[in-house]
Protein backbone atom coordinates (compact mmCIF):
# COMPACT_ATOMS: atom_id res chain seq x y z
CA UNK A 1 0.00 0.00 0.00
CA UNK A 2 1.35 3.42 -0.92
CA UNK A 3 0.87 6.52 1.17
CA UNK A 4 -1.59 7.82 -1.45
CA UNK A 5 -3.85 4.80 -0.85
CA UNK A 6 -3.80 5.01 2.94
CA UNK A 7 -6.93 6.20 4.71
CA UNK A 8 -6.51 7.14 8.34
CA UNK A 9 -9.54 7.23 10.61
CA UNK A 10 -9.90 8.66 14.08
CA UNK A 11 -12.61 8.23 16.67
CA UNK A 12 -13.75 11.21 18.72
CA UNK A 13 -13.11 10.79 22.45
CA UNK A 14 -15.50 13.56 23.44
CA UNK A 15 -17.09 16.84 22.48
CA UNK A 16 -16.03 20.43 23.25
CA UNK A 17 -18.75 22.80 24.54
CA UNK A 18 -18.20 26.55 24.22
CA UNK A 19 -20.24 29.75 23.90
CA UNK A 20 -19.34 29.97 20.17
CA UNK A 21 -22.27 28.62 18.14
CA UNK A 22 -20.96 29.73 14.73
CA UNK A 23 -17.49 30.35 13.33
CA UNK A 24 -18.01 34.09 12.80
CA UNK A 25 -16.92 35.94 15.93
CA UNK A 26 -14.95 33.03 17.42
CA UNK A 27 -11.44 33.98 18.65
CA UNK A 28 -8.76 32.65 16.32
CA UNK A 29 -6.25 31.74 19.04
CA UNK A 30 -6.42 31.04 22.81
CA UNK A 31 -4.75 34.35 23.72
CA UNK A 32 -7.78 36.05 22.17
CA UNK A 33 -10.06 33.93 24.36
CA UNK A 34 -8.58 34.65 27.80
CA UNK A 35 -11.19 33.93 30.47
CA UNK A 36 -13.69 32.35 28.08
CA UNK A 37 -15.02 29.21 29.73
CA UNK A 38 -15.81 25.90 28.10
CA UNK A 39 -16.53 22.34 29.01
CA UNK A 40 -15.30 19.08 27.56
CA UNK A 41 -17.47 15.99 27.79
CA UNK A 42 -15.39 12.84 27.50
CA UNK A 43 -17.30 9.79 26.31
CA UNK A 44 -17.76 7.09 28.97
CA UNK A 45 -15.46 4.59 27.29
CA UNK A 46 -12.52 7.02 27.57
CA UNK A 47 -13.17 8.40 31.08
CA UNK A 48 -10.47 6.28 32.77
CA UNK A 49 -7.90 8.04 30.57
CA UNK A 50 -8.51 11.24 32.57
CA UNK A 51 -6.83 9.74 35.65
CA UNK A 52 -4.09 12.10 36.93
CA UNK A 53 -4.93 14.85 34.41
CA UNK A 54 -6.10 17.22 37.18
CA UNK A 55 -2.47 17.74 38.21
CA UNK A 56 -1.83 19.90 35.13
CA UNK A 57 -2.71 23.58 34.76
CA UNK A 58 -2.89 23.47 30.95
CA UNK A 59 -3.74 20.85 28.36
CA UNK A 60 -3.35 20.55 24.62
CA UNK A 61 -6.54 19.75 22.72
CA UNK A 62 -6.43 18.12 19.29
CA UNK A 63 -9.74 18.36 17.48
CA UNK A 64 -11.53 18.10 14.16
CA UNK A 65 -12.73 21.27 12.39
CA UNK A 66 -16.14 19.65 11.83
CA UNK A 67 -17.71 22.65 10.09
CA UNK A 68 -15.06 22.82 7.37
CA UNK A 69 -15.70 21.04 4.10
CA UNK A 70 -13.02 20.89 1.46
CA UNK A 71 -9.78 22.82 1.48
CA UNK A 72 -7.64 25.22 -0.48
CA UNK A 73 -3.86 25.26 -0.62
CA UNK A 74 -3.69 29.06 -0.74
CA UNK A 75 -5.57 31.01 1.95
CA UNK A 76 -5.83 34.55 3.31
CA UNK A 77 -5.12 34.15 7.03
CA UNK A 78 -6.99 36.25 9.58
CA UNK A 79 -3.91 38.32 10.38
CA UNK A 80 -3.71 39.81 6.86
CA UNK A 81 -5.13 39.90 3.35
CA UNK A 82 -2.21 38.35 1.48
CA UNK A 83 -2.61 34.74 0.32
CA UNK A 84 -0.31 32.23 2.01
CA UNK A 85 0.22 28.50 1.65
CA UNK A 86 -2.21 26.70 3.97
CA UNK A 87 0.67 24.89 5.70
CA UNK A 88 2.21 28.26 6.64
CA UNK A 89 -1.03 29.18 8.45
CA UNK A 90 -3.39 27.82 11.07
CA UNK A 91 -6.39 28.16 8.77
CA UNK A 92 -9.14 25.59 9.43
CA UNK A 93 -9.81 24.58 5.79
CA UNK A 94 -6.93 22.15 5.35
CA UNK A 95 -6.47 18.74 3.69
CA UNK A 96 -6.80 17.22 7.17
CA UNK A 97 -8.94 19.66 9.17
CA UNK A 98 -7.17 19.29 12.50
CA UNK A 99 -7.04 21.98 15.17
CA UNK A 100 -4.80 22.39 18.18
CA UNK A 101 -5.29 24.65 21.21
CA UNK A 102 -3.62 25.01 24.59
CA UNK A 103 -6.27 25.74 27.21
CA UNK A 104 -6.26 26.20 30.99
CA UNK A 105 -7.59 23.16 32.84
CA UNK A 106 -9.77 24.44 35.68
CA UNK A 107 -11.11 21.12 36.99
CA UNK A 108 -11.82 17.49 36.26
CA UNK A 109 -15.06 16.03 37.62
CA UNK A 110 -15.81 12.52 36.46
CA UNK A 111 -15.75 12.70 32.68
CA UNK A 112 -16.27 16.51 32.52
CA UNK A 113 -13.39 18.94 32.14
CA UNK A 114 -13.91 22.62 32.92
CA UNK A 115 -11.52 24.72 30.82
CA UNK A 116 -10.75 28.39 30.10
CA UNK A 117 -9.20 30.36 27.24
CA UNK A 118 -11.23 28.40 24.70
CA UNK A 119 -11.09 29.45 21.04
CA UNK A 120 -13.09 26.51 19.69
CA UNK A 121 -16.52 26.20 18.10
CA UNK A 122 -19.27 24.57 20.19
CA UNK A 123 -19.86 20.90 19.38
CA UNK A 124 -16.34 20.30 18.06
CA UNK A 125 -15.29 16.64 18.15
CA UNK A 126 -12.29 16.11 20.43
CA UNK A 127 -9.67 13.68 19.12
CA UNK A 128 -7.04 13.75 21.86
CA UNK A 129 -5.78 15.46 25.01
CA UNK A 130 -2.17 15.84 26.01
CA UNK A 131 -0.76 17.55 29.09
CA UNK A 132 1.01 20.83 28.35
CA UNK A 133 4.63 20.58 29.50
CA UNK A 134 6.50 23.91 29.28
CA UNK A 135 9.90 22.23 29.30
CA UNK A 136 8.90 20.23 26.20
CA UNK A 137 6.22 22.33 24.49
CA UNK A 138 7.72 25.82 24.79
CA UNK A 139 10.57 26.29 22.33
CA UNK A 140 12.47 29.45 21.44
CA UNK A 141 11.78 30.23 17.80
CA UNK A 142 14.46 32.00 15.78
CA UNK A 143 11.94 33.01 13.11
CA UNK A 144 8.15 33.00 12.70
CA UNK A 145 7.84 33.69 8.99
CA UNK A 146 5.18 36.04 7.65
CA UNK A 147 3.62 36.30 11.14
CA UNK A 148 6.58 38.33 12.42
CA UNK A 149 5.33 41.68 13.70
CA UNK A 150 1.68 40.58 13.58
CA UNK A 151 1.31 38.47 16.73
CA UNK A 152 -0.12 41.32 18.81
CA UNK A 153 -3.18 41.23 16.51
CA UNK A 154 -4.13 37.69 17.57
CA UNK A 155 -5.70 38.80 20.83
CA UNK A 156 -8.25 40.97 19.02
CA UNK A 157 -8.97 39.08 15.80
CA UNK A 158 -12.23 37.15 15.55
CA UNK A 159 -13.20 34.74 12.80
CA UNK A 160 -15.16 36.08 9.87
CA UNK A 161 -16.69 34.02 7.06
CA UNK A 162 -13.52 33.58 4.98
CA UNK A 163 -13.35 29.83 5.71
CA UNK A 164 -17.11 29.28 5.62
CA UNK A 165 -18.67 26.67 3.36
CA UNK A 166 -21.19 29.30 2.28
CA UNK A 167 -20.56 30.99 -1.07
Amino acid sequence: MTVDEKIIQYKAIGVIRTPFKEPKGTPIQPQGAVGIKGQIEIFDEFADGLTDLNGFSHIILLYHFHECKGFTLMVKPYAEDVERGVFATRAPKRPNPLGISVVRLVSVSGRILEVEDVDILDGTPLLDIKPYLPIVDCRKAERIGWVSGKTEKFSNIRADNRFSNDP
